[in-house]
């Protein structure tokens, strides 16, 4: 009875959330400090920062929540359009507009279900307390279709002030992303009202499509500037081996399909091999594939030992790779996280400096203290 009566004690004594805890491991720069914001979120797929502390994260299946600084999770917010939450499609990529502190505008890609079938969607959106508000499509990929593959997609605001996303091509139809008409495996180029610069490389022709930026792309689901260089970098997931990171360039063409160093699942080649004149060759590729899943840079001083490091997020493979660069080229990787077996899904750069991550399988939000960066967040 006296057991029972010390349970209930201690239930009503504790916090809403349950607190952030720390765990450390080893990294060849020195130990990581492992922090756990927030865990049992629901197979989420992206987090932006709030000005006020909080975390903006979507759910795959539909949702979008506002996670508390302490880790409790919010309920899910009003105003989400309806999504295509089918195979690898749903409620995918979201970020902040610049001016979001006087604006509060987001914007967020998402399957969105269709009389033709499912399209990649770009929208925006006003955030108000628990709903959104004003929300307009700015992009739809053309055509739609039923599958449930390779949608992509992320989004980035460069320093021209536009939306980059990136497009998948929806496995079946692959062959379409060499087809400038159709917005199948593509990199597009938009304005944040869903405008067409008049400077993106294809404006004027009656064969393409004008909000492509580049092409031959199969599922890129990571995009992120460069904060040194200003370049747009892009990964995507090849086949069976041949994941990609590319270094975007206007109008170009990254092959697929008919250059990969990947293979078809079942074995024969794909295309006409690694390399072909007028295309692109990646910056670096996998082979066995990570499954790859956002993606970012470590640009301040409390990086620490990380300052300049791309990381990319792994799926399959349940790591994160950490990339260091030197004269435009990968000269070294290490993987991290590969014990905690949780399939990652997005790597963000904080507004502390710190890398944030959210993972698939545990539905967790971690952030990792570099080597040598900014102190931890003390419990």
């Amino acid at each position: 009875m006296r057991a029972c009566l010390l349970l209930v004690i201690l239930a009503l004594a504790l916090p809403a959330a349950w607190p952030a805890y720390a765990e450390r491991t080893d990294s060849e720069l020195g130990p990581v400090e492992i922090t756990t914001i927030a865990s049992g979120l629901n197979s989420p797929w992206a987090v932006a920062f709030l000005p006020d502390g909080r975390y903006l994260v979507t759910e795959r299946g539909g949702t979008m929540r506002i996670v508390d600084a302490d880790g409790t999770i919010g309920a899910p917010l009003a105003g989400v359009p309806e999504v295509y939450a089918n195979g690898q499609g749903g409620l995918l990529d979201v970020v902040l507009d610049p001016a979001f502190a006087s604006n509060r505008t987001i914007y967020f890609s998402y399957a969105e279900p269709g009389p033709d079938g499912a399209h990649t969607a770009i929208a925006r959106a006003r955030l108000e307390p628990g709903t959104l508000a004003n929300v307009r499509v700015l992009f739809r990929q053309t055509p739609g279709y039923d599958g449930g593959a390779h949608f992509g997609s992320r989004i980035v605001i460069g320093r021209d002030g536009l939306l980059y996303a990136t497009i998948g091509e929806r496995g079946d139809h692959r062959n379409r992303a060499q087809e400038l008409d159709k917005t199948y495996g593509k990199v597009i180029r938009i304005g944040r009202n869903g405008e067409i610069p008049k400077d993106n490389p294809f404006v004027g022709r009656s064969d393409a499509n004008a909000a492509v930026w580049s092409y031959g792309h199969r599922n890129p689901q990571g995009l992120a500037l460069n904060p040194f260089s200003g370049e747009l970098f892009e990964h995507e997931h090849g086949p069976q081996g041949g994941d990609e990171i590319n270094v975007i360039r206007k109008g170009a063409n990254y092959g697929w399909p008919v250059i990969t160093y990947g293979r078809e699942y079942w074995g024969p080649k794909i295309g006409e091999g690694t390399a072909k004149a007028g295309m692109e060759q990646p910056l670096h590729y996998w082979d066995p594939s990570i499954a790859p899943s956002g993606m970012a840079f470590l640009s301040t001083d409390a990086a620490g030992a990380w300052k300049g490091d791309l990381f990319v997020g792994a799926l399959k493979f349940t790591l994160i790779a950490r990339l260091e660069l030197q004269d435009g080229k990968v000269v070294h990787e290490e993987r991290l996280l590969a014990d905690q077996r949780d399939r990652v899904r997005d790597v963000r750069e904080g507004p502390d400096g710190a890398l944030y991550v959210l993972t698939e399988s545990r539905g967790r939000l971690l952030r990792l203290q570099p080597p040598e960066g900014i102190p931890p967040v003390s419990n």
